[in-house]
């Protein structure tokens, strides 16, 4: 059985039904993931011995009619997530020899859950930028163009998961890093409320902004994912209300949402602005009622860069020569980080209460729980620049470098935030939309995303662009699969949406 297309719920009914095995099911993941590997460079840890011992439990357990909700599926987890007795590097030279005893709660919960972890996946130098690229382990590619990135800091995640090797693998997003790579490779990413997903043991830095989340293909499956990971606390009962959800899920018909397509300042490109208002297009016609509004705020990057670098640097600078071995970028980081003082650090993080009250007074004036922006203003750029030179007409500069200014509030205010596929953009590269909600609100996110998608209709099979065309194919032929097929007739759609929104 070829399991190549097939989403992750999909697979497992494959396993409880017996149609195939967990073991059969790992190979043929493995002969994909060898061949993604070579191809675009997405992992950073191979534990193929491990998940083959993994796969053989599952088995026993399937056969009696047991095991947990994702029993026997083949994911990956974030390199820099702690897996008991397997490097943990970040992707620095540094950290080369850094084995952990403990696993983070959250990879815990996938293992517990029946998970079969086959790899790891590649991100930048401490995961700090929004690309991919580092000396240890050099550059991840987009599948979808192998000259574009694939977003950072989770880049291995979304190239994965988008080209088919797994359906499913845990992110981490501090600023955007599981959004970033969602956005640039056409795939699902979701980022949970914070403290939603139990991390500890992990990495100290980045406490207070960072959620580990699903990465997927279809919203499904990325709630499928979350389900397994969240857990109630005193704040929130998440587990409950996803469960309410699935019991009484919400329609599009008569839903309020907010809508902005550039936060007020936000630079955007042509194609991504009039996609995006194709997509409010639909969502007027499926019976939505929309209202334009956005939390007034300039970019919060200076907050955010303040915050997350000063954070970096307290704990690099105890090292005994905190900034030996580091590359390059992250040495101006580190360096940035320590220029910040106590005072400065202090009223970016007061700042953040700040940016909280605009996003509560922007829900409670309308009356509404839902918000919706671009995820990103660009198409993924070549992976060559570590930054896009223009988005719009803005030119991208130092210091601050905002090219993806939709994404700091979501880990600034600690709100659920869910990136999708829109559609394509001039480049025949995925374009993505994001919604939000207040902090708690994970399961109406997850939902609405859900009845967005269909409205879409974005096709969620793997991409690969260094695959040949079939020699038999019919370009006239509806081959939704077809790579080149899509990119014509989304360079057609477009063309139309321009004549029709701009009517």
């Amino acid at each position: 059985m070829d399991s190549g297309n097939k989403t992750a719920i999909e697979l497992l009914e494959d396993l409880r039904a017996h149609r195939m095995t967990a073991i059969e099911l790992l190979e043929q993941t493995i002969q994909r993931a060898e061949y993604v590997a070579e191809t675009y460079n997405p992992f950073s840890v191979k534990l193929y011995d491990r998940a083959r011992e993994a796969a053989a439990k599952a088995d026993e357990l399937l056969a009696q009619g047991l095991g947990g909700p994702l029993c026997g599926l083949p994911i990956t987890i974030k390199e820099s997530q702690w897996l008991a007795g397997v490097p943990v590097t970040s992707a620095s030279r540094t950290e080369k020899d850094v084995i952990p005893q403990e696993t983070s709660a959250a990879v815990q919960r996938l293992e517990e859950a029946g998970a079969v972890i086959f790899a790891k996946t590649t991100c930048p130098e401490y995961c700090l930028t929004g690309t991919t690229s580092s000396e240890l382990f050099g550059t991840t590619t987009n599948p979808w163009n192998r000259e574009r990135t694939c977003g950072g800091s989770s880049g291995g995640a979304g190239t994965a998961v988008a080209a088919g090797a797994g359906t499913l693998s845990l992110g981490g997003d501090g600023g955007g890093s599981i959004r970033i790579p969602a956005a640039f490779c056409g795939i699902v990413g979701f980022k949970p409320s914070y403290k939603a997903v139990p991390r500890e043991p992990c990495n100290p830095s980045w406490s207070t902004i960072v959620s580990y989340g699903p990465m997927a293909r279809t919203v499904a499956d990325a709630r499928l994912m979350y389900s397994v990971i969240a857990a109630n606390n005193d704040e929130h009962a998440y587990i409950d209300s996803l469960n309410a959800h699935t019991l009484q899920p919400l329609s599009l018909a008569g839903q309020k949402v907010i809508i902005s397509e550039d936060l007020g300042h936000a630079p955007i490109d042509d194609d991504v602005r009039m996609t995006f208002r194709w997509v409010v297009a639909q969502l007027k016609e499926a019976g939505a009622e929309v209202v334009y509004d956005n939390p007034h705020l300039p970019s919060s990057v200076i907050a955010w860069a303040t915050s997350a670098m000063y954070d970096t640097w307290s704990f690099q600078k105890d090292k005994d020569q905190p900034l030996k071995g580091l590359e390059q970028g992250t040495l101006d980081s580190m360096t940035f980080g320590a220029s910040i003082t106590e005072e400065e650090f202090d009223a970016a993080e007061d700042h953040r209460e700040a940016i909280h009250t605009a996003y509560q007074a922007m829900f409670e004036r309308n009356n509404c729980t839902t918000f919706i922006t671009p995820t990103l203003g660009v198409e993924a750029f070549k992976h060559s620049l570590r930054h896009p030179k223009y988005v719009g007409s803005t030119r991208i500069t130092y210091p601050w470098l905002d090219w993806a200014t939709f994404m700091y509030d979501a880990n600034l205010t600690g709100m659920p935030a869910c990136a999708m596929p829109m559609g394509l953009g001039d480049e025949g590269l995925p374009l993505s939309i994001q919604i939000q909600g207040p902090r708690g609100t994970d399961a109406s996110v997850l939902n609405i995303a859900e009845q967005l998608e269909k409205v879409i209709g974005w096709d969620n099979s793997p991409k690969d662009s260094a695959a040949e065309p079939k020699a038999d194919s019919n370009p006239d032929e509806d081959d939704s699969k077809g790579i080149i097929n899509q990119m014509k007739r989304a360079r057609a759609r477009l063309a139309q949406l321009r004549g029709t929104v701009s009517k």
